[in-house]
């Protein structure tokens, strides 16, 4: 087959990502994105497109040859309630929603690889495209695994790709083991008497007992967990029933947790209850603590990362692949299918100067868009490595 004008793919790749990034769409919401994804996977050739899969999810398939083995290339799709503040000419036109976590770079990525082993071939086996909608708050993955993903698209091994603000176009870093944590949410509940702020001594109210718990909370990965284990504990919100000159009688604390083994994310649950009961009983409020698990952690493969660092050595040189030395307290859920195969997530240079992640003035790099659709086709042939 003839080879694929790599130029020209990243002129390609970069209109399709602008048109993404100006069109976002929440998760499970993303219809004109999933529409526009299975149109371009038809117009590659691949052999079956299947929309719908987990609500909005797509699945492209292509095989070549006669090989038995099969392998997965997952992307997001969804964007985040975030107002955008960027002035560029393809910033968002859905006003309170953009793409500021570079899932419209993922997708293009992920589209610029099927166009490029469509084209090219060079493999020996079934390769899936999986480009799933929801991540951002974790339902995602799981709602195409119900929709009996591995069942109607079976794959061996599955790989995934995230950009990286603060490491330079052109890089590659990933590690084996526990890579990203778990993320656990929490709502608490204070019930008191509110009145008026000139007569504090009349009610009982909750936001001085707020403030307290806020505070109380931190101590828990301060001094109840152990020093060589990763626990992170953010209040995020406080909210209450209060104006200017009236005491609240309603106070609701949200946040979050992240930890990498479930016995840490055990113990916060546990010292958190402890917290909880004991700062409402001496402030005389009430509270409710109420304590999930949306993310589970990420822990790569490790045979698969050596292959993939293999494969990206190919893309970026061996200049710009790195072993992270650390996890990240980030949370992904990719991890979700590494619960049934293995596989590797990645991350893939932003910039140096590139916005952070969830920040209303973030962009995706479009200098960046060739280099993840070429690892996606690198690992493909690696690991389907013609006879």
């Amino acid at each position: 087959m003839a080879k694929l004008d790599h130029g020209i793919l990243q002129g390609e790749m970069t209109g399709w990502r602008r048109q993404l990034h100006a069109n976002p769409e929440f998760g499970f919401e993303e219809k004109r994105t999933a529409a526009f994804v299975a149109a371009k996977l038809r117009e590659f050739g691949l052999d079956d497109v299947t929309e719908g899969i987990g609500g909005t999810g797509v699945v492209g398939t292509l095989k070549r040859g006669s090989g038995n083995r099969s392998i997965a290339l997952r992307a997001d799709m969804d964007a985040l309630r975030i107002t955008e503040q960027g002035d560029h000419a393809h910033r968002s036109r859905s006003p309170g929603i953009m793409h500021a976590c570079g899932h419209d770079g993922h997708t293009t990525m992920l589209l610029g690889a099927a166009k490029l082993l469509a084209e090219e071939g060079g493999f020996d086996g079934t390769v899936r495209f999986l480009f799933q909608p929801a991540e951002e708050w974790g339902k995602g993955a799981l709602a195409m695994l119900a929709d009996g993903l591995l069942e109607r698209f079976p794959f061996e091994e599955i790989y995934g790709l995230h950009n990286a603000p603060g490491l330079a176009i052109g890089r590659f870093q990933t590690r084996a083991g526990p890579f990203m944590s778990a993320e656990d949410n929490f709502e608490i509940v204070l019930r008191g008497v509110g009145g008026h702020a000139a007569r504090p001594h009349s009610g009982n109210e909750v936001l001085v007992a707020a403030c307290a718990l806020v505070t109380n909370l931190q101590t828990i990965v301060a001094r109840r967990l152990s020093p060589t284990d990763i626990g992170v504990v953010s209040v995020t919100e406080l909210l209450t029933d209060g104006t200017r000159n009236a005491l609240p009688g309603l106070a609701r604390i949200l946040g979050d947790a992240r930890s990498f083994r479930p016995e840490i994310s055990a113990a916060i649950e546990k010292q958190m209850g402890v917290i909880v009961a004991g700062t409402a009983l001496a402030y005389n409020v009430t509270a409710e603590l109420s304590y999930t698990r949306e993310f589970v952690p990420l822990v790569n493969d490790e045979a698969l990362v050596q292959e993939a660092l293999t494969a990206a050595r190919t893309v970026f040189g061996d200049d710009g692949v790195a072993v992270a030395r650390e996890p990240m307290t980030g949370s992904e859920d990719f991890a979700r299918f590494l619960e049934h195969v293995p596989g590797c997530f990645a991350y893939v240079g932003n910039g140096e100067a590139s916005s952070p992640l969830h920040n209303p003035t973030y962009d995706f790099d479009d200098e960046g868009l060739i280099h993840g659709a070429r690892f996606h086709a690198a690992i493909t042939r690696q690991r389907l490595r013609p006879a």
